[in-house]
């Protein structure tokens, strides 16, 4: 596959890596660049690309994105106890038009995937996830979203995609490939009644902020569901931001949104992976190093992965049987990592999406709430999911 439409990183990072420690990232991974050209992707796990196109940002005026400011905060991160081989692949530039941006990136996204490479994405608007989701088109039947936001970017399906509606693409047009969308973080007074209402009718899964920084660890069953997941630095509160980064008062703070990206790391299934609505400011701004250390975590929990969802091995899990009513809830509780699923039955004389019995994260809090005759909203989600 050609990579020529990547640019490579900077001369000017670059020369300030060789400054670096020689335990710090920047020293220990793979970088495409003028002199050398594009590292081979034979063993690396972990891709980082910068894609520079904003112009489907509704608040688009001309500015252009530079992404050296969170390169050079993020290669002076020490690495930590990692295994994993990360390359650099530098920077997708905006092409002629914004489609030429999108088949670029679409491309490039699908090959990495294939490869069982996970593209770590630095943004650009957030209607790029539009582009990542269909990058999995012909690699995957159905695509999970999470999306770390204080809106649900549903917006109108019949105009022009923008990064506020890219999801009402996602939903409306072919090929289906959506199966569940999640918002972590939502914040009700950006988003309308008519929409809050259209997620609850598609049973998809919104949780408000106060929800989730009352209990960080409400995100992780959601997050190891996702294949997708996409971070809106929106939905971090202003206060942590310098310059032209604010947006709201109310939000994730610095050690949130970090534990939301390690859980996103370490989730089995999590094979792409974006932070999205960055602003470019001044150098040296605490912004830069707020969004590397966002992705040093989930290069973290990338390498903490532990393959603890293997059911076919018995003495690998323990089994619950819980009956409510009529529903006999089945619980599994990997006695690995003490994570737990919930299974969604197939249903043979329905025509729904899944083929097979299939197991659904949840927390230990879902199963006690089974015992105690609470059905778990995410299972009766996924349930309605499969059969409507």
């Amino acid at each position: 596959m050609n990579f020529n439409f990547l640019s490579p990183v900077s001369d000017e990072v670059l020369a300030h890596t060789e400054l670096l420690s020689n335990q710090a990232l920047g020293k220990k991974i793979e970088i495409h660049s003028q002199q050398n050209g594009l590292p081979e992707l034979d063993n690396i796990e972990l891709a980082i690309i910068g894609v520079a196109e904003n112009r489907n940002d509704e608040d688009y005026m001309g500015e252009e994105l530079n992404f050296a400011g969170i390169r050079h905060a993020l290669y002076s991160l020490l690495e930590g106890s990692w295994h994993a081989k990360i390359a650099d692949l530098g920077d997708l530039l905006p092409g002629d038009s914004i489609d030429d941006t999108y088949y670029a990136l679409q491309t490039c996204l699908s090959v990495l995937i294939e490869k069982n490479i996970t593209p770590i994405i630095i943004g650009g608007s957030q209607d790029l996830t539009y582009v990542n989701y269909r990058a999995y088109d012909e690699l995957r039947p159905m695509i999970n979203i999470v999306s770390v936001d204080a809106k649900f970017d549903l917006g109108d399906a019949a105009l022009p995609i923008k990064n506020s509606s890219y999801i009402g693409k996602v939903i409306v047009e072919e090929p289906y490939n959506l199966f569940n969308y999640a918002t972590l973080g939502y914040q009700t007074y950006f988003n309308s009644q008519e929409e809050i209402d259209l997620m609850d009718r598609l049973y998809f899964e919104p949780y408000r902020l106060g929800e989730i920084v009352s209990n960080i660890s409400l995100a992780e069953p959601v997050l190891r569901d996702a294949n997708i997941v996409s971070v809106d630095l929106r939905s971090i509160r202003a206060s942590e931001f310098e310059g032209r980064q604010k947006y709201s008062p109310n939000g994730f703070n610095g050690r949130d949104i970090c534990a939301i990206t390690r859980y996103a790391g370490i989730s089995n299934k999590v094979s792409s992976f974006g932070v999205y609505e960055y602003k470019t400011g001044n150098k040296g701004d605490i912004n830069d190093m707020l969004i590397a250390q966002m992705i040093w975590y989930f290069i973290e929990g990338f390498n903490a992965r532990v393959n603890d969802d293997d059911f076919q091995n018995d003495s690998a899990f323990q089994k619950y049987r819980v009956l409510i009513e009529n529903d006999e809830l089945i619980f599994y509780k990997s006695l690995k990592t003490n994570r737990w699923w919930i299974e969604i039955p197939f249903l043979p004389d329905v025509s729904n999406k899944l083929k097979k019995h299939t197991l659904l994260p949840c927390s230990y809090e879902d199963y006690v709430r089974a015992t105690q005759d609470e059905i778990p909203e995410r299972w009766f989600k996924a349930y309605r999911k499969n059969i409507v």
